[in-house]
């Protein structure tokens, strides 16, 4: 953990009442799965391959919205309505079973369910519910906030306000765990201090570990 993280202990543990999640890349490493999603995607219509080398198109299918990742993989194609009419007819569950829980994360959710409340505030759409209670994980979060639910997803700050509006508690009330730029910008505009996990970004705080966590509250 850096030495920000290390200041923020004696300053958090009274003041945070919500720890928010991200999904992707936080709770589950999905690599695989949203590879193997836009993959289909990409062959049903006739599209290159995509390549596992480029670093930035990479980072866009696992850290936009659906919405935003299709405008980008098929930009200037006016076949855009059937892309995501196909899209959206992928069972995502087959996917399942590529994703891999990250280490320590179940028994972080552990320790903290009853101290505070746990959130999750993702760009998935629609498989979220279904992919928590597969893991079995939905008993220990009061909020699922997806992309569906909000006009603006991340990296705008509507989905984190809305988890605010939730609970009801201030923004500095609240720890958002993320591991992207997207996440970073979501936090800042919504004034949630943000802690980077894996990541290598301006945050409150670093983490590699879900149980390190446990040490700023």
């Amino acid at each position: 953990m850096t030495g920000a993280g290390a200041l923020a202990e004696n300053t958090l543990k009274k003041e945070i009442k919500a720890v928010i999640y991200d999904c992707d890349g936080v709770l589950f490493d999905s690599f695989e799965a949203n590879f193997a999603f836009y993959g289909q995607v990409m062959e049903r219509f006739g599209k290159p391959p995509l390549d596992r080398r480029d670093v930035d198109l990479m980072r866009i299918l696992h850290t936009y919205c659906n919405k935003d990742v299709l405008m980008h993989l098929f930009s200037g194609d006016d076949r855009m309505s059937e892309v995501r009419a196909f899209s959206a007819g992928i069972d995502y569950r087959k996917l399942f079973p590529l994703m891999v829980m990250e280490q320590g994360l179940r028994e972080t959710l552990q320790a903290l369910h009853g101290r505070v409340e746990l959130a999750v505030c993702t760009n998935r759409a629609s498989s979220m519910e279904m992919l928590l209670q597969s893991f079995g994980l939905e008993g220990y979060f009061s909020c699922v906030m997806t992309a569906a639910l909000v006009e603006n997803p991340k990296p705008h700050p509507e989905p984190l306000w809305k988890v605010l509006e939730h609970y009801g508690i201030a923004p500095q009330e609240a720890l958002f765990v993320g591991d992207s730029d997207v996440d970073r910008q979501a936090a800042d505009g919504a004034g949630v201090p943000f802690v980077a996990y894996r990541g290598d970004m301006p945050a409150m705080a670093r983490i590699d570990r879900h149980q390190d966590l446990l040490l700023l509250l």
